[in-house]
């Protein structure tokens, strides 16, 4: 629903005639507006960071560059999963206006600060809000940026963590 009309489209009847359910049972699930929104950004992290959790093992175990590995994450955020990743900055956003909705937002950053546990907080925190900025800017590009586009940013970011 947010995809395809944004949070002001999401509301328990619109999300019940989507889903093909009868209204009583998203409110019965969900008493309130924010509960659903809550429910989508926590769905969403934790699938974010199952596939962040699968390219980072993935990149280890057949010893390929992380930086790449990164880059083609972005460019399909970007790309074939653009509606997508605007619907979750969408809710990304509306958690700073709606403090309810903030763990939930931070939850992504958690997974990916406790997946890598690196000694340089400050350099990965630096590097998350790169590709935060790369996500951005490549939502809001005409044509969005390649993974070769994307993987010097990626490999500059990186290069202090090594």
């Amino acid at each position: 629903m947010i995809e395809a009309e944004g949070v002001v489209g999401v509301s328990h009847r619109s999300v019940a005639r989507e889903a093909g359910v009868p209204p009583a049972s998203i409110t019965y699930h969900f008493a309130a507006l924010d509960d659903l929104l809550v429910g989508t950004l926590t769905w969403s992290a934790e699938s974010m960071a199952a596939e962040a959790r699968d390219l980072i093992e993935s990149s280890r175990i057949k010893g390929s560059n992380p930086a790449a590995a990164v880059a083609e994450m972005l460019a399909f955020a970007v790309g074939p999963r653009r509606g997508r990743t605007m619907a979750e900055y969408e809710l990304y956003l509306l958690a700073a206006r709606r403090p309810e909705l903030r763990p939930a937002a931070r939850m992504w950053l958690d997974v990916l600060t406790s997946l890598a546990r690196h000694p340089d907080e400050v350099g990965f925190r630096a590097f998350l809000a790169g590709v935060d900025g790369m996500l951005m800017q490549g939502l809001i590009d005409d044509e969005p940026p390649t993974a070769a586009e994307l993987l010097p940013v990626v490999e500059h970011l990186l290069a202090p963590l090594r």
